[in-house]
């Protein structure tokens, strides 16, 4: 069974579209509003206040309006002026019913908007929240890129919305800025992919913060990007309208303005996840997170510019699921823990876990409430897989490592962690503890 991956997509065609808003303002005289974001599973993670509630949203500079998805019964958002309209995303599933509401407030500190379109989606199937481990609310880009002068630094993990007419650009030393191209606003980058055997292809590229994956490529024949010998079907990611199946392989390199990324991943969708997008015009594909957080950028949509500055990670080597396993939240559980040694005498309280509701039982046993970890795919043929792993197996422990104590990306990390390392988890499936082992291994041979 093909694994369902952590990677998303939320690149959205709008139906209808909203008209032009008031837009965002910085306080006169103030030159930029800094945001610290998270980066979880290479996604840009950051605090919006919505009609004086506080939320959490994914910078997607694929999306065209903001949306809001994941309401729990808890959450009380009052959203203005509603009516009913439909929305495609990405995915192989129909369209789908959706509110769309006009004139909400928006602050990122700061920078405001009171007059800021949104859609609301109802349906609580679409929820990201479970395989990034934290909360999320919903998702925004066009607006943001649009109203300022956007810089990310994906080293520091801070973006800083600078105004336009206050903003001076920095020398060229060590940085390099390169024509960006908006269109129907969303923005495209020119860049060149290396093929195996073949020349270099030059490409046109959706800027795709909004993806957690690397780099995608649509097949054509003609222009010479035809998916590699050496590739298997995967389980790309979910969209707003289903899931997004396709190729995965790698090619020699893909290379942005004076920048070659050597060996880069790439995915190849099938073109049944893109039935909702009428026309792609002159695009070849998309640079995901994975790639663009080897950068530090400025995007200045006004001026057609991006600036983009190596970081630290450049060098990283792209990461494959060597294990071919795939981990989500599910719900809560309850865990016992004894805090009392062999003698009876009671142990500090030790490493906190991430469970909020802790009782005790006789002053010697400690019962948690804590995020139940659940097995969500398992790709065929995958060393997890061989070893008789099942989706829906709940992960008790990583290498004697109980996963309550950590966050989710952490024990991703943790069964990923290099190649030729064995992994046993321990887990239960139908109340019974078992513990499996496997070996991690390349996901391609070297040449």
């Amino acid at each position: 069974m093909l694994r369902k991956s952590i990677a998303f997509f939320m690149l959205l065609w709008l139906v209808p579209l909203f008209t032009m808003a008031q837009g965002f303002n910085l306080p006169k005289g103030k030159k930029y509003q800094k945001i610290n974001f998270e980066l979880i599973n290479n996604l840009i993670i950051i605090p919006v206040e919505i009609n004086g509630t506080e939320l959490t949203f994914i910078l997607d500079s694929g999306v065209s309006k903001p949306i809001l998805f994941n309401l729990s019964d808890s959450d009380s958002v009052p959203i203005n002026n509603v009516s009913e309209v439909t929305i495609q995303g990405l995915g192989e599933g129909r369209p789908m019913k959706a509110l769309s509401s006009k004139g909400n407030a928006f602050s990122f500190g700061k920078a405001k908007n009171y007059s800021q379109d949104l859609y609301v989606v109802i349906d609580k199937s679409i929820n990201f929240s479970t395989s990034l481990g934290i909360p999320v609310h919903g998702i925004m880009g066009y607006d943001l890129f649009r109203d300022f002068i956007v810089e990310v630094n994906y080293g520091a993990k801070k973006i800083k919305l600078h105004n336009p007419e206050l903003y001076t650009y920095k020398d060229k030393r060590n940085r390099q800025t390169i024509p960006l191209i908006v269109e129907k606003r969303k923005a495209y980058v020119e860049g060149t992919v290396l093929m195996k055997d073949t020349a270099n292809i030059p490409v046109k590229l959706l800027v795709d913060t909004g993806s957690s994956d690397a780099l995608w490529l649509f097949p054509e024949q003609k222009k010479g990007l035809e998916i590699p010998e050496k590739n298997y079907d995967d389980h790309l990611g979910r969209g707003l309208s289903g899931d997004i199946f396709g190729k995965r392989s790698k090619i020699n390199g893909v290379r942005i303005g004076e920048y070659l990324l050597e060996e880069a991943k790439v995915a190849f969708p099938d073109r049944e996840s893109f039935q909702g997008l009428d026309n792609l015009g002159d695009r070849n594909g998309s640079l995901g997170g994975e790639v663009l957080k080897r950068f530090n950028m400025v995007f200045d949509y006004g001026r057609g510019l991006v600036t983009l500055k190596k970081n630290g990670n450049f060098k990283e080597p792209f990461h494959y699921n060597m294990a071919g396993i795939d981990l989500q939240h599910n719900g809560l559980r309850y865990i016992a823990e004894s805090i009392a040694d062999v003698n009876g005498v009671v142990k500090g309280d030790g490493k906190d876990t991430f469970g909020n509701v802790k009782i005790m039982l006789e002053n010697k046993t400690k019962l948690s409430l804590v995020p139940e970890i659940v097995v969500s795919g398992i790709r065929a043929g995958s060393p997890a897989a061989e070893a008789g792993l099942r989706e829906g197996d709940v992960i008790l422990a990583v290498n004697g490592k109980r996963v309550h104590q950590y966050k989710l990306q952490e024990i991703l990390k943790m069964i990923n962690d290099k190649e030729g390392k064995r992994i046993k988890l321990l887990i239960e499936r139908y109340n019974q503890d078992l513990l499996f082992s496997f070996v991690l291994k390349k996901v391609f041979d070297d040449d």
